[in-house]
Formats: structure tokens, sequence, C-alpha cells
């Protein structure tokens, strides 16, 4: 398949679930060696939740179909510009590749807001009416993290 093909699995499965009211008309494939490993679309509406953007939904369904939390080798195909959330789901994937077809401003057209976030990670995040941040004692983290690696668990 080539890499239009391989998009629009994404854009199918998307416009099949958006219509079904389950999530926006997003769509991500995850793609190793040539092979189809997952194809999602955003479940955000039908799941209550947040963080079920399609990249997310498919990173989550590659990691389970090879078995691992590492998809180097990987690469993404997404009907949207990933937002700040997926992007970052995608470098802790290792996957190195992400192909595209829509960009932020396609979204915001309609009304998604990935820019605002964008923006707030700009200003380094000191837009307290956003978010706040709030630091606490370190050390009862410290001493967590400590023992993870005295324990030499994975690092991810």
């Amino acid at each position: 398949m080539n890499d239009l093909e391989i998009m629009q699995l994404g854009i199918e499965e998307a416009d099949k679930t958006m219509r079904m009211n389950i999530g926006g008309p997003f769509g991500a494939v995850v793609v190793k060696d040539g092979e189809i490993i997952s194809v999602a679309s955003n479940h955000v509406l039908a799941n209550n939740d947040p963080t079920a953007h399609a990249e997310v939904e498919a990173i989550r369904a590659a990691g389970k179909k090879l078995n691992t939390h590492d998809l180097s080798g990987c690469e993404i195909y997404a009907t949207g510009f990933p937002c700040p959330m997926c992007l970052s789901a995608i470098m802790w994937a290792n996957i190195k590749r992400v192909y595209v077809c829509g960009l932020p401003e396609d979204a915001e057209i309609i009304g998604f807001r990935d820019d605002f976030i964008y923006k707030y990670i700009q200003d380094k995040m000191q837009d307290k009416d956003v978010l706040q941040i709030i630091e606490l004692d370190r050390k009862p983290a410290q001493d967590l993290y400590a023992e993870y690696a005295d324990l030499d668990k994975a690092i991810y």
C-alpha cells in the first residue's frame, strides 16, 4: 500500500465513527515494515474520555497487538495534525515518522482548539487561567523514583 492508501484507511475509519457520533473527524493508522498494525479513530464521545484521540487509540491498539510499549520502527498516519497530547504519546511510543493530511488551522476552522494548548506551551505555561502547576514537596517523588531505579525497572 502507498501512503495515500494507508491514509485512506484512517479517513474511512474516522468518517464511519464520526457519523456514529463516537468522536470527531480524526483517524490514525500505525504501520510497521509496511504492515498495518492498527487502525483507529477518535472515541472521545463514546468513551467520555478526553484522551481517546485517534492517535492515542491507534498507539494503544498497536502496543497490545505487538505486545510492547516501544513502537520503534513504526510510523503513524493521522488525518489531523496531532495535538500536543498526541504528539507526546507518539514521542513516548518512539514513533519517529508522522504522516498527516490535515493541519491545525483546518481543525480550528470547525472549532477544535489545539491552538490554545500550543500557545500555552510556547508561552512557557505561564497563563494561570489555563492551568496552574503547583509544586509540592519533591522528596516523596524523589524517593519513589530512586526506589524504581534501585529495582532496576524498565525505563521508557
